[in-house]
């Protein structure tokens, strides 16, 4: 398994070849040549603050980095790793966390073309979150308090990352897509968060990349970058965490894993 872990800061690459993976640094505080990046060849690095680690696939899709005979590809995050257990463990160091994160793919699993994170339900959010942040819908909408079916991806997209702007993008999709995708958005309270997934081979993930990519692109005309707050500017990175859990449900036969959350930060 190649395993890419992305990270912002230049002290981690010592860390992360410690775990065994590929450290790729992304951002403006990268100064290290060790690390793998998105800033040379064909890249569109300066859409980082953006895009987020979709700058680092944009790289690979464009510069055609991996090889056709490439399996089992893999993407964590120097905060989220994909766990070998299934029971959460108190991590204090880089020792524990490197036993416990996955090294290879169990032969229970290699049926699959492609591993996510496991869903994350949008509808349990706080009720106190859904009024602060979108107060008018609810008051227009009162089932929306007493039917946790109704508060769907659309609906959680539309109050963290502005109303309106989920159905703006969907409009731009391919045919072979746009409808199925919003009927997605529209049916699920749930999605497979963090941009994290694990793909059998380099053919699906190029296959991956030509859907979602040309999109992005289109997406841009529409939302530009004059973006400010966390939830609208890095709009692009939170369309494609929905879009991928569609495209990877949809096109492939996949299974989830639980994940760590540590951060390389608190680790030594």
């Amino acid at each position: 398994m190649k395993m890419f872990c992305l990270t912002i800061f230049d002290d981690h690459f010592d860390k992360i070849k410690k775990l065994g993976y590929l450290p790729v640094g992304l951002g403006e505080n990268i100064k290290s040549d060790k690390f793998i990046n998105d800033k040379t060849k064909i890249n569109i690095s300066k859409k980082n603050p953006f895009y987020g680690e979709y700058t680092f696939h944009y790289w690979l899709w464009k510069n055609d980095i991996l090889s056709p005979k490439e399996e089992w590809i893999g993407f964590c995050q120097y905060r989220k790793h994909w766990s070998s257990l299934n029971e959460n463990k108190s991590i204090k160091t880089l020792e524990q966390l490197s036993q416990d994160i996955l090294k290879e793919i169990p032969k229970s699993l290699r049926e699959y073309e492609s591993i996510l994170v496991e869903p994350f339900y949008v509808n349990q959010f706080r009720f106190s979150k859904f009024i602060k942040k979108n107060f008018i819908t609810m008051i227009k909408e009162p089932s929306l308090f007493f039917n946790k079916e109704k508060r769907n991806i659309k609906f959680h997209f539309d109050m963290m990352h502005g109303k309106g702007n989920l159905d703006k993008a969907i409009d731009l999709l391919d045919k072979k897509d746009k409808k199925d995708f919003l009927n997605y958005v529209n049916s699920n309270v749930f999605f497979y968060p963090h941009n994290m997934f694990i793909c059998k081979s380099s053919d699906t993930l190029k296959q991956y990349y030509n859907s979602i990519f040309p999109w992005l692109e289109r997406c841009e005309k529409v939302f530009g970058f004059s973006l400010e707050g966390y939830g609208l500017k890095r709009i692009y990175g939170f369309l494609a965490e929905r879009f991928m859990s569609y495209w990877f449900s949809k096109y492939t036969k996949f299974t989830t894993l639980p994940i760590i959350f540590k951060d390389l930060n608190e680790v030594d």
